[in-house]
């Protein structure tokens, strides 16, 4: 036995030795800042900022705690899921409810449309199930297309990889990668620890996502040989959002340890960091502008901010004005990059423009 205890020693000893080389390695690439490398050709052309961006419109119709927003492909149209137990489908211009669908379960967590045609709506929550449904068909026929059933915990979050596939995260720490027409199981990732918060597609490879967990670390994977391919440190609390950066070469993460952070998948670490000492609550979702200049970030005290990703962030770019009366649970900007949505638990959704 005391052999074994010597080796375990001595195998702990090499991974802190191990763990030591790769901070320092770390340590030497951090050799200047964000804000120094981009402002190093001449200052930044300016953000555009509030009064300009204000509230364009106010979505009221849930009467439950809204949790999840997405926006459609035809970026008019958006899906949010709310704990009344419906999915409603909005046109974002004229804020006509175009479809409310009921759920089996009003415990709904997330929800997504599918982004090449956008004919399919999933939903998911403390039910562990994800729901498929046929908004063509869902006219005539109130029940789910098809029902993914697999997960042993909740389902945190869903996004399509293209019409017939889609990955789902749970609080059973794993990803799943489903058939959507068959309901099968094509992969399971389980590397996370703990819960899985949130995931997001790339934008420019549909065959990588990146996944946030309970566990403080996120985690990139490749859907064609299931493997965990990066693991990103750096927060100090539960990460609770993801999201790609427009090029797909970052992502953005958002933490209850009240801070936002910007990793480069390229030079594997973190570039940026987006924290105030007047920030002392958590983010509980994150969006980047098409441009991927600003990210906007969703927090427990009511407040939307806007992050300059290129500045050295200890003071955010701006707040969104006329901020929700709760916490606001999910943001989202459309494809066209015109308009933010954001959702709260005050029960209605924000269109910004």
């Amino acid at each position: 036995m005391t052999d074994m205890e010597a080796r375990i020693e001595a195998a702990k000893a090499e991974v802190a030795n191990l763990k030591a080389e790769i901070e320092k390695v770390r340590a030497e690439k951090k050799n200047s800042t964000m804000g120094a490398i981009a402002t190093s050709n001449g200052p930044l052309k300016d953000i555009r900022r509030p009064p300009n961006t204000k509230m364009r419109r106010l979505l009221k119709g849930h009467f439950g705690k809204v949790y999840a927003m997405n926006w459609a492909p035809d970026s008019q149209q958006l899906v949010s899921a709310s704990q009344d137990g419906k999915l409603i489908i909005w046109n974002s211009l004229t804020t006509n409810k175009v479809q409310a669908i009921p759920l089996r379960s009003s415990w709904v967590m997330t929800c997504a449309f599918e982004q090449s045609k956008g004919n399919l709506i999933a939903c998911g929550g403390l039910d562990n199930v994800c729901s498929i449904y046929n908004v063509q068909q869902q006219a005539t026929n109130g029940r789910a297309m098809k029902e993914l059933v697999a997960h042993d915990g909740y389902l945190s979050c869903c996004r399509f990889v293209d019409e017939g596939h889609i990955v789902t995260a749970s609080g059973d720490s794993s990803c799943i990668y489903w058939d959507v027409n068959s309901g099968e199981v094509l992969k399971t990732f389980s590397n996370h620890t703990a819960d899985v918060m949130s995931l997001s597609i790339s934008p420019s490879n549909n065959n990588i996502f990146v996944s946030g967990s309970v566990d403080t670390t996120a985690k990139i994977w490749d859907l064609r040989n299931g493997k965990c391919v990066q693991t990103h440190v750096g927060h100090e609390a539960d990460i609770n959002s993801v999201a790609f950066f427009p090029d797909g070469n970052a992502f953005g993460t958002g933490s209850d340890d009240s801070s936002c952070r910007l990793f480069d998948m390229r030079s594997y670490g973190e570039v940026n960091k987006f924290a105030s000492d007047k920030i002392t609550c958590g983010i509980t979702s994150i969006a980047f502008s098409k441009s991927g200049r600003l990210l906007f970030a969703g927090y427990d005290d009511f407040n939307t901010n806007a992050w300059d990703t290129l500045a050295n962030s200890s003071q955010c770019a701006f707040s969104l004005p006329q901020p929700h009366e709760n916490r606001v649970s999910c943001l989202g900007v459309n494809g066209n990059g015109d308009a933010l949505c954001t959702g709260s638990w005050d029960t209605n959704l924000k269109i910004w423009a």
